[in-house]
């Protein structure tokens, strides 16, 4: 794709202060962002509150904040630097979830402020548990039964109807915080109000457990001209409710057949389609 000739200062949000095991990834990926878009000669405004990381040092951007990663904060730098772009999508769920907030409370039209990498749209059909459901039912995408819920009745009567164990997942959220799996009533009594508190919009999604299932993934970037290429294919040597952070895995697959790399290959590449996603996406399937 050519170089935007329309755009001059781009603001960066980071993932903000990460737990060992998760989410590191973005701090890479930033930092990455960081040089690239540099070399391409844009000037680059960071918003990160993690000093911790190499993504904060004094040469990664032109200009870096170590400031809270709230809508009042991030409001004030945009209005003191009027970036002419944000970059949403390489700080993971807290950029993703601030910069969605951003667009509807009307802060980057007020500062005339336009998303690149990924629209807001994009951001609730990947982040909201039943957009994502319905947008897979529309492609003839197999995913696991599930139901959401907003209160604990609700949560035991839909667990009583999918039968333990159950995952819950909480809307908005990064790393499963808030969630886990529950194998009895007891268990759901105590994590779910914490799903529900986690959650931006107070919603979790009761779903099916496939513990145990083989777990096989695809990352695959995707421009904005819906060209698309699968940069790795990854087989899982644990089984699916081992936590990516404590597993391990083998790329490019090993065991798995050529016929069914190519299926996973078309089903993800008609999901980031269908999801409208402009940039790396990973695909995680179950089998």
């Amino acid at each position: 794709m050519p170089k935007r000739e329309d755009i001059k200062k781009i603001l960066i949000i980071g993932s903000g202060p990460i737990i060992i095991g998760q989410a590191c990834e973005f701090d890479y990926s930033g930092t990455q962002a960081c040089k690239a878009l540099r070399e391409e000669g844009y000037e680059i405004v960071l918003v990160n509150s993690n000093p911790a990381t190499i993504m904060t040092d004094p040469g990664m951007a032109d200009k870096t904040y170590i400031e809270p990663l709230t809508e009042e904060s991030i409001e004030k730098i945009i209005d003191k630097e009027r970036p002419d772009a944000l970059l949403p999508n390489l700080g993971g769920q807290t950029a993703l979830n601030l910069s969605a907030s951003l667009y509807e409370n009307g802060t980057l039209a007020k500062y005339d402020v336009q998303i690149i990498g990924v629209q807001a749209d994009v951001i609730k059909r990947g982040e909201d548990r039943i957009a994502f459901k319905e947008t897979m039912a529309k492609i003839n995408v197999p995913v696991a039964r599930s139901e959401p819920s907003h209160s604990l009745a609700e949560a035991e009567a839909i667990a009583e109807k999918l039968g333990y164990p159950v995952v819950l997942r909480p809307a908005y959220t990064m790393g499963g915080t808030g969630g886990g799996i529950v194998y009895n009533i007891e268990e759901l009594r105590e994590i779910l109000p914490r799903g529900l508190s986690a959650s931006l919009i107070s919603q979790v999604l009761v779903e099916e457990c496939v513990l145990d299932w083989e777990e096989l993934e695809l990352e695959v970037v995707r421009d904005e001209k819906g060209q698309k290429i699968t940069v790795c294919f990854i087989e899982n040597v644990d089984p699916m409710g081992v936590h990516t952070g404590d597993s391990f895995c083998v790329a490019p697959m090993l065991t798995v057949p050529q016929e069914l790399q190519d299926r996973l290959q078309e089903i993800s590449y008609r999901i980031v389609d269908a999801i409208g996603v402009t940039g790396g996406t990973n695909c995680t399937v179950c089998a």
